[in-house]
C-alpha cells in the first residue's frame, strides 16, 4: 500500500526548482471589461465555458457562458437560466449534460422571496440543446444553511462548501456520495482537508485522485486565500494537504480552481496585482495601469498543469 504522505516537488509543466519561468496567464482577455470575474468551468471539449460576473457590492450576480471560435472565445452571453437571482459557481457535469451552480433564488414560483445560498442544476438532452428551468438539489445536500461552490467526479460524488454547524471551524469542504441515483448524508472531510478556518472552492479530479481547494491565511499559505492539492490514497484516505507553489499561489487572494484536465490546464481566480513601477507620470499612465489585467479586480488564469509530474511517496 502506497503511503499517505507526498513529497510535495510540484510541476506545472516545468519543474518546481524553475518556479519563476512558469507562465500564469489570462485566461479570458474578453472579460477585462468586466471588474468583478470568477468561477471558470468547461465541457471536456475546451469550446463551452461558464463562469461568473459580478457587480463591485455582490448584489449582481450573473452566470454567463462563452463559446470558442477558432483560438479565440466568443462575446460573452448570459445564460439562458441567470440574471434574476444571485446565481454564481457554475461547474459542467464530465458528461456535459448538467450544469450544477448556486443560487439564492426561492424555491419555487408561489413566491419572490429569496433564501440561503442553495445548489441547482439545469439538464439538457445533448450539448446542442437548450438548458431546462433550474432543479434544487434539496436535501440531504440543501440545508437551512448555505451550500457553495458545487463539483462532481465522473461517478456523480458530489464535493461542495458548507457552513453547517458540522463543520470542524468556519467553512468546509463536504462530500456525499452517489449511491442508487441519491445522494448520501454529507460529511466533512477530514483534518487533512479541513480546518479551524475557511475552505472553500473545491475541484475533484474526474477519477477522485485528487481534490483542488481554498484555504484561507493558513500558516502555510502566502498570506491571504491560497490554492491547496490533496490526494487519495488506495485506502480512500486524502493526504495532508500541500499549497500549490508560486506563482500560482500570490500573497493576494487566489481561489476557485479549474481543471482542464484533457488539456494540462488549471484555471483559477486572483486578484493579484503587477503594480507599475516607480511614480505614475501621467492621468493616461494611471488610466494604463486601471485597465490592466492584473490590477487587483478579481480576474481569470491559467497555468500548465501536469499531475503526473507530482512525485508521491
Amino acid at each position: 500500500m502506497k503511503s499517505n504522505l507526498f513529497i510535495a516537488v510540484f510541476f506545472l509543466g516545468i519543474a518546481c526548482q524553475a518556479q519563476e519561468k512558469t507562465m500564469v496567464m489570462p485566461a479570458l482577455v474578453i472579460l477585462k471589461d468586466f471588474d468583478k470575474v470568477r468561477d471558470f468551468t468547461m465541457d471536456q471539449n475546451g469550446n463551452e465555458a461558464y463562469f461568473t460576473i459580478q457587480s463591485q457590492t455582490e448584489d449582481v450576480s450573473v452566470i454567463s457562458m462563452s463559446l470558442k471560435k477558432g483560438n479565440e472565445w466568443g462575446t460573452p452571453k448570459m445564460a439562458s437560466f441567470s440574471g434574476e437571482y444571485k446565481d454564481m459557481e457554475p461547474f459542467l457535469s464530465p458528461d456535459g449534460l448538467r450544469l450544477y451552480f448556486v443560487s439564492n433564488r426561492p424555491l419555487n414560483e408561489s413566491t419572490a422571496d429569496t433564501k440561503d445560498f442553495d445548489i441547482w442544476y439545469v439538464e439538457r438532452e445533448s450539448p446542442s440543446k437548450n438548458w431546462s428551468s433550474p432543479i434544487n438539489m434539496d436535501t440531504p445536500i440543501n440545508t437551512e444553511y448555505n451550500e457553495f461552490y458545487p463539483a462532481v467526479s465522473a461517478n456523480g460524488n458530489l464535493y461542495y462548501t458548507g457552513d453547517r454547524p458540522d463543520s470542524k471551524g468556519e467553512d468546509d469542504i463536504f462530500f456525499s456520495s452517489y449511491e442508487n441515483g441519491k445522494y448520501s448524508e454529507p460529511i466533512s472531510l477530514g483534518e487533512n482537508i479541513n480546518s479551524k478556518g475557511y475552505e472553500y472552492n473545491a475541484y475533484i479530479a474526474k477519477d477522485e485522485s485528487y481534490l483542488i481547494f481554498g484555504g484561507y491565511a493558513r500558516e502555510d499559505g502566502q498570506g491571504s486565500g491560497d490554492l491547496y492539492i490533496s490526494f487519495k490514497g488506495d485506502d480512500n484516505e486524502w493526504s495532508k494537504a500541500k499549497p500549490l507553489p508560486v506563482p500560482v499561489n500570490s500573497r493576494y487572494m487566489d481561489y476557485c480552481p479549474f481543471v482542464d484536465e484533457p488539456n494540462g490546464l488549471l484555471y483559477f481566480t486572483s486578484r493579484r496585482v503587477q503594480n507599475p513601477a516607480g511614480t505614475i507620470q501621467s492621468m493616461d499612465h494611471l488610466k494604463q495601469f486601471l485597465d490592466s489585467y492584473e490590477n487587483g479586480n478579481s480576474r481569470l488564469y491559467k497555468v500548465n498543469f501536469n499531475i503526473n509530474e507530482i512525485v508521491r511517496q
